[in-house]
């Protein structure tokens, strides 16, 4: 997945620092969305993938207007529910930004809204 760096994903605008480079919570939903690619060929009818946890080291900053390619490879461990995928980003210039693994989990939809709690009142 190929982005272009905006002013919308600078970490002054997301809120994660005061310096108008890529924010590190904008890379991993972009790693984020790159396993949810990924995960496609494991989810059946019915079913989607979750994530349960981030594990990303942020190497190098990208300015505004640069291009980020996110890669997420297959699985390197798929034991049926969860999924653990290796991801990065790169630079237009080649540079690596970003590596790290994500890992899903592959639930059924209706079941797993079902569980989540309804916000409660007041608040």
């Amino acid at each position: 997945m190929r982005h272009e760096v905006t002013e919308s994903d600078t970490a002054t605008t997301v809120g994660s620092g005061d310096v108008p480079v890529l924010a590190t919570p904008r890379l991993i939903a972009w790693m984020e969305a790159a396993t949810m690619e990924a995960a496609a060929p494991f989810v059946g009818a019915g079913r989607t993938t979750v994530g349960t946890a981030v594990r990303i080291r942020h190497l190098r900053a990208s300015r505004v207007g640069e291009l980020v390619e996110v890669t997420a490879q297959s699985p390197s461990t798929a034991d049926g529910r969860r999924l653990t995928f290796p991801v990065q980003a790169v630079d237009g210039s080649g540079n690596l930004i970003a590596t790290g693994e994500i890992d899903r989990a592959v639930v059924d939809r209706e079941r797993f809204l079902a569980a989540v709690p309804a916000p409660a009142a007041g608040r």
